[in-house]
């Protein structure tokens, strides 16, 4: 059966859930893309004080917070963490990235 065998009603429904679901998606990339801004400026923020990219500590927390969250929002918080660790892993990178241009170019305080 294919979405074209299904009742008028149902494909209607159906739209409407993906149509949530499109919508939904979009607010995603825009809040992480937000999230990113901010997370360069932490870069840029460590580079000039010569911090290091990672901090393991707070990682920690944000993974202990985000595992609460996921839980009292009835999301699996297994997933939350996977998905909070990926996106670490790239803020790390980008962190790196920003470091060594930053010493690349001699930038100070």
């Amino acid at each position: 059966m294919t979405t074209r065998d299904i009742d008028e009603s149902v494909r209607a429904e159906l739209n409407r859930l993906r149509e949530s679901i499109d919508n939904i998606d979009a607010a995603v990339v825009h809040m992480l893309a937000e999230r990113f801004k901010c997370t360069q400026q932490v870069g840029h923020l460590k580079a000039a004080h010569h911090l290091p990219p990672a901090d393991p500590a707070r990682e920690s927390r944000q993974i202990a917070r985000l595992r609460q969250l996921a839980e009292s929002a009835h999301l699996d918080p297994a997933f939350a963490e996977k998905l909070l660790n990926f996106i670490v892993a790239e803020v790390i990178r980008h962190h790196e990235r920003i470091a060594e241009e930053s010493a690349t170019h001699g930038e100070t305080p």
